[in-house]
């Protein structure tokens, strides 16, 4: 069995990037083997920030979080939250009418805070959905090998979620520029069990094993490329 952990950030300065979202989710931050975690509870996804260079020039891909919202209040209170905590108004292209809120965090990672009344993450939790690009069978690889069911399947838009809900995980669709560096975002899986038995079944559910780190982490990639890492329990 494989246990998503949490979504890790590559950064240039971990602890600063903790303190962010700790404050802006309300979460307390711990210093692991893999960086500064806040650990995730009631189906709430954990988020890593490790130490890392400079990513190389060049197309990346990247995932980026959504904040769900009780009220306009509410709304408005995480932007303000965000920005007295170092954050910054993105611009990505959102049409004046779109409700939801674009913001990049100290480092530049985009997230949104989503409007109230979000019928698809009602329920879901203060962090609602980690959104990603990628094709169906991206979304099909994460529902076998976590076991968390299809909660979304449309027109090559999947997402899943743990049968305890809390935070889904979606992808929106084939991407559109080919990976050529190091994705500065992967999610780190803890093994349960035997590490290298769950590493093979998901090599034949469609990953690729790439390296092992000093660590015994294990470095793979998923039938799309993008890079996660198991850990041992």
């Amino acid at each position: 069995m494989m246990r998503l952990l949490a979504v890790t950030f590559d950064a240039q300065d971990p602890a600063r990037l903790a303190r962010f979202w700790a404050g802006l989710l309300g979460r307390a931050a711990v210093e692991d083997r893999g960086g500064v975690l806040l650990p995730g509870e009631g189906g709430q996804l954990g988020l890593r920030f490790s130490p890392a260079p400079p990513v190389e020039a060049g197309p990346s891909r990247h995932l980026h979080l959504h904040l769900t919202s009780a009220s306009l209040t509410d709304q408005q209170d995480t932007v303000e939250t965000a920005l007295k905590l170092g954050g910054s108004h993105l611009d990505v292209g959102q049409l004046p009418e779109e409700e939801h809120v674009v913001l990049g965090d100290p480092e530049g990672n985009a997230f949104c805070v989503i409007e109230p009344g979000n019928s698809f993450l009602a329920g879901c939790g203060p962090l609602g959905e980690v959104a990603c690009d990628g094709p169906r069978e991206v979304g099909v690889f994460w529902s076998q090998a976590l076991s968390w069911p299809l909660v979304w399947d449309q027109n090559q838009e999947t997402a899943i979620q743990s049968p305890r809900g809390g935070t889904k995980v979606a992808w929106g669709g084939p991407t559109v520029a080919p990976k050529r560096t190091r994705n500065r975002q992967c999610f780190d899986l803890i093994a349960e069990g035997d590490q290298q038995a769950q590493i093979d079944r998901l090599v034949t559910l469609g990953a690729a094993a790439l390296e092992t780190e000093d660590d015994g982490v294990v470095l793979m990639a998923d039938p799309d490329g993008n890079e996660f890492r198991v850990r041992g329990h």
